[in-house]
């Protein structure tokens, strides 16, 4: 088993992203958001945008899972060969891309996109963002290292759960071919615990650590409501 991969067994994975309009859509922040969570335990980090990507190798010694985003629908996650070649030559040990089956903008398949960046980085691993089980069989037939949830309830083709869809994650675990990470509407310690006890490899946790927005949000209803 390859070594970084023990190394984030059993762990928590922290999501440090911003998004377009907001106040900490900015590199350095987003490295001290990624230094504050290694400090609190996180054992990688997952990271969107060459600047922000950058910024955190820069500060932080924990593998990172990187990743660009392409437009905001379809295929957008480390959509082509290039930009997973962009994303790996930032120094990230992980990069993450769309892992479903769909069209991909520059008409390559997964195995395709897999081959060419592990041709030019052979060390790097490839995290496949999957949307359900079907997409994890296929992902794993094109040469992936890691499976990831991340796009259950995304990709069109099954609805959006309330929070993780465990039937996609106990699909993809019951394969039993590769560490699976589950990822996608983790709000609750609970639930981080729950997918570790289901199978999961580590689990990655964004927007309940990582997005004061979302979470102010969750108490400000909360607070109106009561």
């Amino acid at each position: 088993m390859n070594a970084l991969l023990e190394s984030v067994k059993g762990g928590l994975v922290v999501s440090c992203q911003a998004y377009p309009g907001e106040p900490m859509l900015d590199p350095n922040t987003m490295a001290q958001v990624a230094q504050a969570v290694v400090a609190g335990g996180a054992v990688a980090v997952r990271a969107k945008g060459l600047d922000d990507l950058r910024a955190i190798r820069a500060v932080v010694d924990a593998p990172i899972i990187g990743l660009v985003k392409v437009g905001d629908s379809g295929v957008y996650i480390t959509p082509t060969l290039a930009d997973c070649l962009e994303v790996a030559e930032t120094g990230c040990e992980i990069v993450a891309l769309d892992g479903t089956r769909r069209p991909r903008p520059d008409g390559r398949t997964l195995a395709e996109t897999v081959a060419g960046l592990k041709k030019r980085f052979p060390d790097v691993l490839v995290m496949a963002d999957c949307g359900s089980v079907a997409d994890a069989e296929a992902a794993v037939e094109a040469g992936v290292d890691i499976l990831g949830t991340t796009l259950a309830g995304y990709s069109g083709e099954r609805p959006k759960t309330e929070g993780p869809d465990w039937e996609v994650v106990d699909g993809i675990v019951a394969l039993d071919a590769l560490p699976v990470f589950v990822e996608g509407r983790v709000h609750t310690t609970a639930q981080a615990a729950e997918a570790i006890r289901r199978g999961a490899w580590a689990v990655v946790v964004g927007t309940a650590i990582t997005h004061p927005t979302s979470i102010t949000r969750w108490f400000a209803e909360a607070v109106a409501g009561s």
